[in-house]
């Protein structure tokens, strides 16, 4: 790939890009015009304790989503019992430093509280007492924060890679009418607000087409879908680069934004096959399986800067469709991948260290950024949040 010439375009012009002086020295301001440079933020970022990883927000990322106080297991604990405080300041976050508000997730089967799902007995509620707790729980949070998001993760992973419908609680009581539903309750909240459908291993072909599908016939029956999230969560060889792209082609034919919602690249042996990001997975730890506790090889290093570039060489080829590419999270630190699907392991998937500093690979992302053009400028692209 070009990344492994990187080194010299700023003396020779290489394969006909028009070499620029680097005057970009942060990733917002190299992909401004391009597509949105976003990043998953917890609570101590948004409430402002982590001041260290809040600079490096602030200097790179133009766009934030909510890692986890948006989901409904800490938004609504109990019925009836929202909690906003997290959510409240993570907008507040995001409105004081002029960024893309990402909301995640209204519908997920996963971090859910038991109690959606049961009644006093404990049994499971009928059709229309979910529909009635879905409706409601969607209503709340999307109008409080209505006008101020600009989009929304709806549902949430709600296909297997075939292609097939997840057999969760949703599915099981509801029937695939949950989609459809949880999609017009959220636009019926908020009209103007962007509504995503989300999920990993999106590279893979059953799934791009049961995605496809479903979302073909919500369009069919009126139902808008305005974006596709495709959670970016790589390793060194997996997913396929091709694949990837056929399914960002896809995508996009159906009339959707696409955008690269999670995105991280771990470098780590993965004790099992077709693991995606499924989070409910769990292996004992093996020594083994954590072969870099005392820092990256330098082959690994270089492997690992070169598939960052590869997927946003990728990325910058599709500019034209695709709306933002999200990091899940900002340092090696306080990455999940620490601990999934193994706890205790040290991964280094993200762009700056545990030192908060720029890994190399930044530099060639900015690089990469500088010599191919843009499709719009910076103001016509945050006019159109």
């Amino acid at each position: 790939m070009k990344y492994l010439f990187l080194s010299f375009i700023t003396i020779f012009s290489l394969s006909g890009w028009k070499v620029q002086s680097q005057q970009s020295t942060t990733l917002k301001e190299a992909y401004a015009g391009k597509f949105l440079i976003g990043a998953a933020i917890n609570t101590n970022i948004a409430g402002g304790r982590d001041t260290a990883s809040l600079r490096l927000l602030k200097a790179e990322f133009n766009s934030i989503v909510a890692e986890n106080c948006m989901k409904s297991e800490n938004i609504q604990p109990k019925e009836g019992v929202f909690f906003f405080d997290d959510a409240d300041q993570f907008v507040k976050c995001g409105e004081d430093n002029q960024m893309a508000i990402i909301g995640h997730t209204l519908i997920w089967h996963s971090q859910t509280p038991s109690w959606f799902f049961v009644d006093a007995e404990g049994k499971d509620v009928s059709s229309d007492e979910l529909i009635r707790r879905m409706k409601n729980h969607i209503t709340t949070v999307v109008e409080r924060y209505k006008g101020r998001i600009k989009s929304w993760d709806v549902v949430n992973e709600a296909f297997l890679d075939d292609g097939s419908l997840r057999q969760t609680k949703f599915y099981n009581i509801i029937g695939e009418d949950y989609i459809k539903l949880a999609f017009e309750f959220a636009r019926a909240a908020d009209p103007d607000c962007e509504l995503y459908y989300n999920d990993y291993a999106m590279a893979k072909e059953g799934k791009r087409n049961g995605v496809i599908q479903m979302v073909q016939k919500l369009k069919a029956a009126g139902v808008k879908v305005d974006g596709i999230g495709m959670q970016g969560h790589s390793g060194l060889d997996y997913p396929d680069l091709n694949e990837f792209e056929k399914s960002i082609v896809a995508y996009s034919k159906t009339g959707c934004k696409v955008s690269i919602t999670e995105m991280d690249v771990t470098v780590l042996p993965i004790p099992m096959q077709n693991t995606g990001a499924d989070v409910n997975l769990s292996v004992e730890y093996q020594q083994s399986l954590n072969p870099y506790a005392d820092g990256l090889p330098a082959e690994i290093e270089d492997r690992f800067n070169a598939r960052y570039c590869d997927f946003f060489e990728l990325f910058l080829k599709h500019q034209d469709k695709i709306e933002r590419v999200t990091l899940w999270g900002i340092t090696d630190d306080s990455s999940w991948r620490n601990n999934w699907p193994i706890a205790g392991r040290t991964d280094y998937p993200l762009l700056f260290d545990r030192q908060y500093q720029p890994k190399p690979v930044v530099k060639d992302l900015i690089l990469l950024a500088a010599n191919c053009p843009g499709n719009e400028n910076e103001s016509e692209k945050m006019e159109s949040e």
